[in-house]
């Protein structure tokens, strides 16, 4: 298709600034929270299996991805996007009032806990089901992934300091109790409304993702549904296990510490600071990522980090004390780029079905919320290396969807 010289491509600048302050905000909040295992297990007096139920009540809310999707079809993305926040926002602050208020009533605390976290997490459901696709068609397809990356980069940021943030902001090296836990979700449910107030003003595009394809020369024959793309179903399986394997380190990590003699009474504080450091290689990774995408194909990269990532784990298995550790902590490095390249890859030549597809890879978010407390089970009736060993199985399954699976049941041209 000849394209018309008068016609200018649009600005998507400030929609792409916007979206990578909502994507900071994700790699916050999400972090935050599974930074909070390890205080909350010490005081709630919680099993292993007990703690990963923080996860599951935040990563069980991507259960409601695909009817999420469905609104965004009907409200669009801007829309979509205020209420995620004013939803986030909601539940900081119930967070805040609703644990205070169960002190002092002497009911359960934890259960109030978990449940207004699983209100902040329906928020950044909505929050990510905008995201992935916003940033995807806000501009050329071909430069989809590097977006994809750079949006994630600077997510990365934000879950390098959301451990420091738990450290030093909430933690403060008092005892835990649950009396410490709520102190600083006011502030942070006030921040989230003051942004979604300020959206409201202010004008982002809308993005016809039909006519984007056809206008940069991409004609395809569409599916009747986004259910009949394959590829599509097999990507949010490889999200559900990509979660296993990014959540999974800083999950079994405070175990890893504790089983350590030297950190047996300090594991919560020491764990939680070490954090840091795994978040932060994700951090070095996607920002090397973005740059390395504009001349590596994307799914040749995606083979090579899982399988460093794998040897990471492999070394932090045999290798003795904080060596271990160490390893352990730079499979970070490699895990940065597989979430951006996973989503690409489930997203492609999908047109006018990318909202629902987002809503249904998304879906797989869920991987943490079940997967973490089978490690925890297995953790209580093992030990921690044994637990550690199910990342093996989560890194073959991503290797064979990048290799085969996504490309099984694409539009032809």
């Amino acid at each position: 298709m000849e394209q018309n010289p008068t016609t200018q491509r649009p600005n998507y600048t400030f929609a792409l600034i916007v979206m990578f302050i909502v994507c900071f905000l994700i790699g916050f909040i999400t972090t935050m929270n599974n930074s909070m295992i390890a205080f909350c297990s010490d005081a709630f007096s919680l099993t292993a299996q007990q703690g990963q139920y923080v996860n599951t009540a935040f990563y069980g809310a991507y259960l409601l991805s695909i009817p999420f999707a469905m609104l965004m079809n009907k409200i669009g993305y801007k829309a979509t996007l205020l209420l995620g926040l004013g939803v986030s926002g909601l539940g900081f602050i119930i967070n805040s009032f609703g644990i205070s208020s169960a002190i002092s009533a002497q009911a359960n605390v934890y259960t109030v806990f978990l449940a207004s976290m699983c209100l902040v997490a329906c928020g950044v459901v909505m929050l990510q089901n905008v995201a992935n696709p916003y940033v995807m068609v806000l501009g050329s397809p071909e430069k989809g992934a590097f977006r994809m990356t750079l949006s994630q980069a600077l997510n990365s940021v934000a879950t390098t300091l959301a451990p420091l943030f738990v450290t030093y902001v909430i933690i403060r090296g008092q005892a835990p109790t649950p009396s410490a836990v709520p102190s600083p979700f006011l502030g942070l449910g006030i921040f989230t409304l003051a942004i979604c107030l300020i959206l409201v003003f202010m004008k982002l595009p809308k993005v016809d993702e039909a006519k984007q394809a056809e206008e940069s020369g991409i004609h395809h024959e569409y599916k009747s549904s986004v259910f009949k793309y394959p590829h599509v179903w097999l990507g949010a399986l490889a999200i559900f296990m990509y979660m296993g394997v990014e959540i999974g380190v800083p999950s079994m990590l405070p175990y890893k510490f504790k089983a350590m003699p030297e950190f047996a009474n300090d594991y919560v504080t020491v764990a939680t600071s070490f954090l840091a450091f795994y978040w932060g290689g994700m951090m070095v990774g996607r920002f090397a990522g973005a740059a390395i995408l504009a001349k590596f194909d994307p799914r040749k990269l995606l083979t090579a980090c899982l399988l460093l990532g794998a040897i990471c784990i492999g070394l932090s298995i045999v290798l003795p004390g904080m060596m271990g550790i160490y390893a352990m902590l730079a499979a970070g490095l490699f895990h940065s780029v597989m979430w951006p390249l996973i989503f690409n890859l489930g997203l492609q030549e999908l047109g006018p079905h990318t909202k629902a597809a987002s809503g249904v890879i998304n879906t797989g978010v869920i991987g943490a919320a079940l997967l973490m407390p089978l490690m925890g089970v297995i953790v209580d009736a093992t030990n921690v290396v044994i637990a550690t060993c199910c990342l093996f199985i989560f890194y073959a399954y991503i290797i064979w969807f990048c290799n085969k699976g996504s490309k099984i049941g694409l539009a032809k041209n």
